[in-house]
């Protein structure tokens, strides 16, 4: 009750709600923060990007790109994977995850309970390939638990858990798996998810994202030492970390930010690994893309609100970046929506002065400014990434689009979001439903 009330407090202080003092907020304070933020954190994010490929990208050619690392001892790799109604996408996922040419691999599906005929598949597959093992729960635990099952009767170290409708490329397990084996202080490696639904505006636009946004952000993160969350459709653990910090939380939405958190909260590291690539599927319609967004905006409310208070303390201090980070990313959100609030209102009845916004339209020199530099950051970012997929040029037409429909996106799912996570009662099991894996799948080999 008491987290709820302090995080009360900061949503009041968010909104610019009165709480016993005078709180002075100015339209051009407003307009400016909601302008120049998105300029700021752009900047960040190529020059995160830039040294990111500087220190480590750079020394790897096209051809050294895919020198696949030796595992010292080759070790065993377990490969999770949590299937819920995967009758569709589930087989083509588990070959791939049984085509690494790392040989010494053993594949652990997860049947969360699927009421679909995922079960009878999975078993037709375990009968013909001795690698492959099944795991059947009665009723849908939700993916957190799912992975908790699996593993638990996975034999090895070294935990690579995907998706059900993802596809490993053939050397990914190793890519993630040698950092662990470096580096004894990393306990989590997170790949490179690629984008193969492509048959609609927003499933191309997402092609960019993933590079120009989530790419440039997992570099940057990893530049200055924390990473808000490792990617849930790929990713690999150490099983010793996994351990100490009592594995995947079954009530957090979104386990993937929470299990970072926990991690690195004991002071594991995460590395971020693009050669470790990964083809997924995404929505490919604005009602598939709502839901995903807003449960990932929840997710990260969630994680935010839990740690908000304890966070604080100087062993801890490699993470305020992060804190800070999402703090002004929803404080950013609701500057925006205070300002079409403020100019809806000002259309009907007078404002005061300080309050007065006749414009939302930044002006000619700073819109010029936001597109430039927006522009240099999807060409930067597609730039680094092409040479893990040599299409991904085509992409930067589709991706001018970002700002418009995904800015959007993002505002309205954390304004819906943050209140909902901040004012639920009390935590629930979190389980998942079948989501949307676009309308087509299309070749991104």
């Amino acid at each position: 009750m008491i987290d709820r009330l302090f995080a009360l407090f900061i949503l009041c202080l968010v909104l610019g709600v009165p709480l016993g003092f005078t709180f002075v907020l100015t339209s051009e304070a407003l307009l400016g923060f909601v302008f120049f933020y998105p300029l700021l954190m752009s900047g960040l994010w190529i020059s995160g990007g830039l040294y990111f490929w500087w220190h480590w990208e750079r020394h790897w050619s096209r051809g050294e790109a895919q020198q696949v690392p030796e595992l010292p001892g080759q070790p065993l790799i377990s490969i999770l994977v949590p299937c819920y109604n995967e009758v569709e996408h589930g087989e083509e996922t588990l070959m791939a995850a049984l085509a690494q040419r790392y040989p010494h691999i053993e594949v652990i599906a997860i049947n969360d309970g699927s009421s679909d005929g995922t079960g009878e598949m999975l078993n037709r597959l375990a009968a013909r390939h001795d690698r492959l093992r099944v795991i059947h729960l009665g009723r849908n635990q939700g993916k957190a638990m799912a992975l908790r099952m699996g593993a638990l009767v996975a034999r090895s170290e070294y935990l690579v858990c995907i998706d059900g409708d993802a596809v490993l490329d053939p050397d990914a397990a190793v890519f993630m798996v040698a950092p662990l084996m470096a580096h004894p202080r990393v306990g989590a490696v997170t790949g490179n998810p690629r984008i193969r639904t492509r048959s609609t505006l927003i499933g191309r636009v997402q092609v960019g994202e993933f590079s120009s946004i989530i790419g440039l952000i997992k570099r940057t993160q990893r530049v200055y030492g924390k990473v808000f969350t490792v990617s849930g459709v790929v990713s690999a653990f150490r099983r010793t970390a996994l351990d100490r910090v009592g594995y995947w939380s079954l009530d957090m939405i979104t386990e993937d930010i929470d299990i970072s958190w926990k991690l690195q909260l004991d002071h594991w590291s995460i590395f971020y690994e693009p050669r470790a690539l990964c083809w997924i599927l995404m929505p490919e319609t604005l009602r598939g893309l709502w839901k995903q967004r807003l449960r990932w905006a929840q997710g990260g409310a969630e994680v935010f609100l839990k740690n908000l208070r304890s966070i604080w303390i100087w062993r801890h201090r490699r993470l305020w970046p992060l804190m800070v980070e999402f703090g002004l990313s929803t404080l950013w959100a609701f500057a925006f929506a205070i300002s079409i609030a403020l100019w809806v209102i000002n259309q009907f009845t007078p404002l005061p002065n300080n309050l007065h916004i006749a414009n939302l339209l930044p002006p000619a020199f700073t819109g010029m400014m936001l597109a430039m530099v927006c522009l240099l950051q999807f060409a930067v970012s597609l730039l680094i990434d092409s040479r893990y997929e040599s299409r991904l040029l085509r992409s930067l037409f589709w991706v001018v689009w970002y700002p418009l429909a995904y800015w959007m996106v993002s505002l309205f799912t954390t304004l819906i979001s943050f209140p909902k996570v901040m004012l639920r009662r009390r935590a629930r099991r979190a389980r998942w439903t079948s989501p949307d894996r676009g309308i087509k799948s299309s070749d991104a080999s």
